[in-house]
């Protein structure tokens, strides 16, 4: 049996950061993971958004730290991974949404976002074309911004091997052994490990992994679409949420990449639960007409692709983050409800 300081259950969005950090500061870290390489659970299908303009303390202070890692990582390491501060917007088309955010940054600036109301005079220059019926002005957070998953991702990998951090790809965790209410071991299919922490990074997997360990993690995955759009020179610059809902999806979501591509994501409502990843007939025209009506310069824009994945969800919406209760040597990370992308090199 191969021991280590550290065991990670998870290559993804979270779990790799936090590799990253832990063999930095000269830790024996094993990672392990299911899928033959990082990222290729959920990590890969995130759009790339990165906000602190949370409503949350340490969800706000969290997503700071990430940011400032994504801001600044191709000026300390060299790699290019797509980093843009372009900012996030939430327009306002009703009193209601208009009552909602302003009251929303009041706590925002509490914590110190640097987030402001801009007229709709202000945000059609954000957003050139941008349909002012109605419109009653937007938020605005340029610190915000945006990077690509899989070269961030990537990136932190690579770097995480530089200090020695080890990953077992293409092993399945079968079991996970308690003795005298600690982790003694961690079996796969391949192989048995020990380590003094052991941290469930397991995204769409926790509510499995906790069951191993008698807890109870109450996290469901629900499968939400995503597409991408041919590269065009860039006409716009922040991501565009728009909060209203209508029948069939609660909110939906746009933006302008690095690379002059538009990727979009809506909320479907009600919730589709499970881990199914095909496509659907539904996704496409649906956001498509909501997304015209908001923005009608996307009309002309060529879709290359679309796909799904998941966010595993929490009943409150907040990740379960900490050392468990029940198991000294246990950390959760796990419910990142569809932001661990963000979320996760801020966990530090």
């Amino acid at each position: 049996m191969s021991n280590y300081d550290i065991i990670i259950i998870g290559a993804g969005s979270v779990g790799v950061p936090t590799a990253l950090l832990l063999s930095e500061k000269k830790l024996k870290v094993l990672v392990i993971d299911s899928k033959s390489s990082v990222g290729q659970e959920n990590n890969k299908k995130a759009i790339g958004g990165i906000r602190a303009t949370h409503s949350d303390f340490g969800k706000i202070k969290v997503s700071q730290r990430s940011i400032e890692i994504f801001s600044t990582w191709k000026e300390k390491f060299g790699d290019d991974i797509g980093w843009m501060a372009n900012g996030y917007s939430f327009p306002a088309y009703n009193i209601e949404d208009e009552k909602k955010l302003k009251d929303l940054m009041k706590i925002q600036h509490s914590f110190g976002l640097n987030i402001k109301w801009i007229s709709p005079q202000e945000y059609e220059k954000l957003v050139p074309g941008i349909n002012t019926d109605g419109l009653r002005g937007s938020t605005y957070s340029p610190n915000d911004g945006s990077a690509s998953p899989l070269l961030s991702l990537n990136a932190f990998y690579f770097k995480s091997l530089e200090f020695s951090a080890e990953y077992k790809f293409n092993e399945n965790v079968i079991n996970i052994e308690l003795e005298n209410n600690k982790i003694s071991q961690v079996i796969t299919d391949k192989g048995q490990y020990s380590a003094d922490t052991i941290i469930n990074a397991s995204g769409n997997n926790a509510k499995e992994i906790g069951e191993m360990m008698g807890i109870v993690l109450p996290v469901i995955p629900d499968s939400h679409e995503g597409a991408i759009t041919e590269p065009v020179e860039r006409f716009f610059d922040p991501m565009v949420v728009d909060m209203r809902p209508i029948k069939g999806s609660a909110n939906y979501y746009f933006y302008q990449n690095n690379e002059g591509q538009v990727i979009f994501c809506i909320t479907p409502s009600p919730s589709i639960i499970g881990i199914d990843n095909d496509s659907t007939s539904v996704f496409l025209p649906q956001v498509a007409k909501r997304m015209v009506e908001l923005y009608p310069r996307l009309a002309n824009l060529k879709v290359r692709r679309t796909w799904r994945g998941q966010y595993p969800m929490t009943p409150d919406g907040f990740p379960i983050v900490g050392r468990s209760k029940e198991i000294p040597n246990l950390i959760n990370a796990v419910g990142m409800c569809g932001q661990g992308y963000m979320l996760g090199p801020g966990f530090r």
